[in-house]
């Protein structure tokens, strides 16, 4: 295995702050596509260790680590079949407790993914669910009687398409699943079940964790009546949350999900994580009609979850300034004391060079943009490098969303390849077997090992913008205001106590003037280029200003 040289040593341990997440930034690990060590060409927990040093030098905050748990893989580790193990194709419950030892030695907080929504339809939950309609588990998940006619109970639809109802032979009735129908959905109306979960979140605390990434969190309760979703009109249909191929955006989901329900048991997981020294939960709120108002009304009053992130920047809609500024300005709006979680990029969506076609020098004004607002920020892995959505032809296709909408829509493998860390290698250093998905031959040029000592690099590009961060509390602590926000450009404000910085994106292919607002401003050392003469200030294409004021 090639390994970076890591350029951090171990930090020393320091007492906790319970604020940490608020502007932390958490990095997401894929891990079936980020190291593999054993040669079977699928990533493991061993290979993180090997790579923390890469993450850690980055200079983030947290690291984010997608399901790991016992599965069948149908959705690759998202159909959980054992809440309390490791799946052997990454390793064991010990090599966890390494791989947290080793994050903490190098600063870094550890998030885990929790998928709370549903299970495999191999858990020993389900299979006693689904044995009769008497048993001890029987309510565990979503049954319901068909229709005299013998169809589902309802018109709810699954996000990976069809009908969101399996029948079940065995027990003569239907049962819910909003993804595949091999991840049928808790029953979270029953507190048993909810008893169960919160104790699966005790479990993995208890291991170290310093909080979760909670999976599809809008999706945990239904409508106990099964009223039917109402149609959307086709002019407020859009591919925020599925792809335009799929009819699911045709409805307005309000009973399928969104439920009022979800806050007391938000409060009750709240009340688990409290018990826990600084720990935190980040939830996904997938909604295409009403995201920010969910994820405002579930990070309010301290009493929910830390963070939530919507869909508004991992859709396909362009962020040009007036649209980045409105989504801002919408949730600052209405967020009260609720906080978000930023991201352009993770594991379910086309990766965001690719989705808004940016060019090198845009990638990184964008990446400035994200690290500059107001919230935590989630970067996925590879996004440092600036690698793009790789192309998986059908035959070599694993995600099985691809495979039913191909080729309109292609799946979320080409965000999945492995990472490239070294590039005369034809695996790119990521296995010596194998890989689960091929390495794209487009990244290797942009492999980590050919980036690490290029100061012109992307990767020396996202250190330097992180460390700018750091040296500047207000970005993580600081509230924000929008000066200015129009198509191809956009001004905010940062302030924090007695100083303010004030921040402008152009992010157009021209050159264009900066006007700030009244007051000295002194330039700051972030890394971009800027003019400055008795003229004024003038950016020049995809370039960004930041000066500082009160000092």
């Amino acid at each position: 295995m090639n390994l970076l040289d890591p350029l951090v040593q171990s930090r020393p341990e320091a007492e906790a702050d319970p604020d940490w997440w608020r502007g932390a930034v958490i990095y997401q690990i894929y891990p079936r596509s980020f190291q593999d060590s054993n040669g079977d060409g699928i990533g493991d927990l061993a290979g993180i260790i090997h790579r923390l040093p890469h993450v850690a030098d980055l200079g983030v905050d947290a690291i984010w680590i997608s399901p790991f748990y016992r599965s069948p893989m149908l959705d690759f580790g998202y159909d959980v079949s054992d809440y309390r193990d490791v799946d052997p194709m990454f390793g064991t419950l010990g090599d966890f407790d390494a791989l947290i030892q080793r994050a903490h030695e190098l600063g870094l907080k550890v998030l885990i993914d929790l998928v709370l929504s549903h299970t495999s339809d191999r858990h020993p939950w389900f299979q006693e669910s689904r044995a009769s309609r008497d048993n001890a588990k029987a309510d565990w998940f979503v049954w319901a009687d068909a229709k005299p006619d013998g169809s589902p109970p309802n018109n709810w639809l699954s996000i990976f398409g069809g009908p969101a109802w399996e029948w079940d032979g065995e027990r003569m009735q239907y049962y819910l699943h909003n993804f595949l129908r091999e991840q049928p959905d808790l029953n979270l109306h029953n507190k048993q079940v909810q008893q169960e979960l919160l104790d699966v979140a005790r479990f993995w605390l208890d291991r170290g964790v310093d909080g979760f990434r909670l999976d599809t969190i809008n999706f945990y309760f239904h409508d106990p009546d099964l009223r039917d979703n109402p149609a959307l009109p086709p002019d407020a249909r859009n591919d925020t949350i599925a792809p335009s191929v799929n009819p699911y955006n045709w409805q307005d989901h309000l009973y399928d999900k969104n439920r009022p329900e979800n806050l007391d048991f938000l409060r009750r997981f709240r009340a688990v994580l409290d018990e826990y020294p600084a720990a935190t939960a980040v939830g996904e709120v997938g909604d295409a009609q009403r995201g920010a108002e969910i994820q405002a009304e579930y990070t309010s009053g301290g009493d929910k979850v830390h963070m939530c992130y919507a869909f508004d920047f991992l859709s396909n809609t362009a962020p040009t300034g007036d649209r980045v500024g409105k989504v801002l300005s919408d949730f600052e709006a209405i967020a009260g004391d609720g906080w978000a979680c930023w991201a352009f990029s993770n594991h379910d969506v086309v990766r965001h060079p690719s989705r808004w076609q940016l060019g090198e020098e845009a990638l990184r004004l964008y990446a400035a943009l994200l690290l500059s607002l107001r919230g935590s920020v989630c970067l996925y892995q590879g996004e440092e490098l600036g690698l793009t959505e790789a192309y998986v032809a059908f035959e070599e296709l694993q995600d099985p969303y691809g495979v039913r909408f191909w080729p309109k829509f292609k799946g979320r493998d080409g965000c999945r390849t492995p990472v490239p860390w070294v590039q005369d290698n034809r695996n790119g250093g990521f296995s010596d077997g194998k890989p689960w998905l091929p390495v794209a031959m487009e990244h290797l040029h942009r492999a980590a090992l050919s980036q690490v000592n290029d100061a012109g690099s992307t990767l020396t590009f996202y250190r330097d913008m992180l460390a700018f961060r750091r040296r500047h509390p207000i970005f993580a602590k600081g509230t924000m205001r929008i000066v200015e926000a129009r198509e191809d450009y956009l001004a905010m404000t940062r302030t924090f106590g007695e100083t303010s910085v004030f921040c402008a994106f152009n992010l157009a292919n021209r050159a264009q003037p900066v006007t700030p607002p009244p007051g000295g401003w002194s330039l700051l050392d972030a890394p971009f280029e800027v003019i400055e003469n008795e003229h004024g200030i003038t950016l020049p294409p995809y370039q960004a200003y930041f000066g500082q004021s009160g000092v």
